[in-house]
């Protein structure tokens, strides 16, 4: 469970620090008091993978030479290249709202939605 935003939370009589993450046992009882102000809070549920486990950055391997292969192939192809002229993934502010769908068909909101 995750406390990301709100004046104050109690787990179980406890109180949570906002931006606290907080472990337990999803078959057991939890009780959750909110403060005075609404709060946000996102649960997570998994079941471990029993493997090793090594992180850095966005990257999450096995192993740390599985972490570096991952690296070295990021920066050698960013997985696969990037198909654009730029790294801006942007369009012209001229250009308007528009949706393009894998088969390549462009609506703009005019056309989805039938105004003039």
């Amino acid at each position: 469970l995750y406390f990301f935003s709100g004046a104050s939370l109690t787990m179980n009589g406890r109180p949570i620090s906002e931006h606290c993450a907080c472990h337990f046992d999803a078959a057991g009882e939890v009780t959750l008091e909110n403060g005075s102000e609404p709060a946000q809070l996102l649960m997570l549920q998994g079941a471990a993978i029993g493997e090793p486990v090594a992180q850095q950055g966005p990257f999450v391997m096995n192993s740390n030479a599985e972490l570096s292969a991952a690296f070295a192939d990021y920066q050698q192809t960013q997985f696969g290249g990037w198909p654009w002229p730029d790294d801006e993934p942007t369009h012209a502010r001229e250009r308007g709202r528009f949706a393009q769908h894998a088969d390549g068909k462009v609506e703009t909101p005019r056309e989805v939605s039938g105004a003039p």
